[in-house]
């Protein structure tokens, strides 16, 4: 018998701590999985660069249409089994990527990765399942700070452990999800009751094209959404060309490249953690979107003005004030959606980000290729562009939000 929702805060400990067990087990793979690949292929860099990117390329699909899926079949069955069932699906297949004999395993191991980490859209529903709206900006912000837990401790564990056996990450990686699943069975109470569930699964409201076709239902809904899918664009000039531009501007060698992530890993969990709940509950959700997107676009603008590494150093947590923006967008949104269609909402949302995955890289590495190398050299262009793009987000948060009222002045 599954427990029963008697603690929100336990409740909401357990989702922190599956997302980041998550984020670890898929940081973990991130330094051995481009050698196992290579090891196959007997050492041809160019098939491996080939192989790496059509595996991101299948992952990133895999979100986009699972993604809704998974947040529907949550609104119908309850977000418990969805995210026990993907934590179990992760792990086993991690088993298969650790136990692969060619590379064909690991496609279909990349594969089944994308659709069981699609979870997050059941972790996301559960949260506003169970944290009232005034406080549901603090608790989005402490599930992102579990991603910068990750980033910083996966790839950290991963590159120790594979110089001693690179599928030793894997089965680090398949014990972290399947402990996840034990631990979620015995401990996570299901946040969404019989009575509030969808009467019935449907797959033709399931797919990503109908699931995106939700977002055009409230204009409002349709722009907050719209700042997150170019929000998610602008994110992937990070693991685009974050070490291309480090390396070939200031000439950092891996230590100082990977004190840098680690900065970023830390300014992110700072931010997300210790700093959205606060602003929120000073400024609103309104105001402390338009501060992060403000700031987030500073920190962009730096990085491609900084012409010494310690400049690009400093306005690293200056961007990372970005972080201030995404909680309060999301919880503007799960007001605007009921709460059967939680799911439905992570799910759109999921299959944006998806779509972002897959044309940022391009976008940004066009950039970069056309940029830094030409007559005009201006290597700082992809940072440039990220930047717009959240100045441009501030355009439509100005359209679709209406501005705060004023409080009343005091009678005389």
């Amino acid at each position: 018998m599954p427990p029963t929702l008697h603690s929100r805060p336990a409740a909401l400990r357990f989702i922190f701590i599956t997302v980041l067990l998550d984020m670890i087990a898929l940081g973990i793979i991130v330094p051995v999985l481009p050698k196992l690949v290579s090891g196959f292929l007997n050492g041809d860099a160019s098939k491996a660069a080939i192989a790496i990117g059509i595996f991101g390329t299948v992952w990133a699909l895999m979100q986009f249409v699972f993604s809704p899926i998974l947040g529907a079949l949550s609104d119908r069955f309850g977000r418990r089994p969805v995210i026990l069932m993907s934590n179990l699906g992760l792990g086993l297949d991690y088993i298969i990527m650790a136990l692969a004999s060619g590379v064909g395993w690991l496609l279909i191991g990349r594969l089944l990765s994308g659709i069981t980490s699609a979870s997050i859209t059941a972790a996301n529903a559960y949260i506003s399942d169970v944290t009232p709206a005034e406080n549901r900006s603090r608790a989005f912000g402490m599930i992102s700070s579990a991603f910068g837990v990750g980033f910083i401790l996966g790839p950290a564990l991963g590159g120790w452990l594979g110089q001693i056996d690179p599928r030793l990450p894997f089965w680090l990686a398949a014990g972290c999800s399947l402990l996840n699943a034990l631990y979620g069975w015995l401990v996570l109470p299901e946040s969404l009751g019989p009575e509030k569930r969808q009467a019935k699964f449907q797959f033709k409201t399931a797919h990503p094209v109908s699931a995106l076709g939700m977002l055009k239902s409230q204009p409002a809904l349709m722009g907050l959404a719209s700042i997150n899918f170019i929000g998610y664009i602008a994110h992937e000039v990070y693991p685009t060309v974050f070490v291309l531009y480090v390396m070939n501007r200031y000439g950092w060698n891996q230590g100082a490249i990977g004190t840098a992530l680690a900065v970023v890993g830390i300014s992110s969990i700072v931010i997300s953690a210790g700093v959205v709940g606060p602003v929120v509950k000073k400024l609103g959700e309104r105001l402390s979107l338009m501060l992060g997107l403000a700031l987030g676009a500073m920190g962009f603008a730096l990085f491609g003005w900084a012409g010494a590494g310690w400049i690009f150093l400093l306005a690293i947590p200056v961007n990372s004030l970005w972080g201030l923006a995404g909680p309060p967008a999301q919880t503007m949104m799960t007001q605007l959606v009921d709460e059967r269609r939680q799911g439905e909402l992570q799910g759109a949302l999921g299959s944006l980000r998806s779509i972002a995955m897959l044309a940022g890289p391009g976008i940004f590495s066009g950039v970069y290729a056309a940029f830094a190398g030409n007559t005009a050299n201006v290597p700082g262009a992809p940072w440039y562009l990220a930047c717009f793009m959240l100045l441009a987000s501030m355009a439509v948060a100005r359209a679709v939000m209406p501005a705060p009222a004023p409080t009343p002045a005091p009678a005389a």
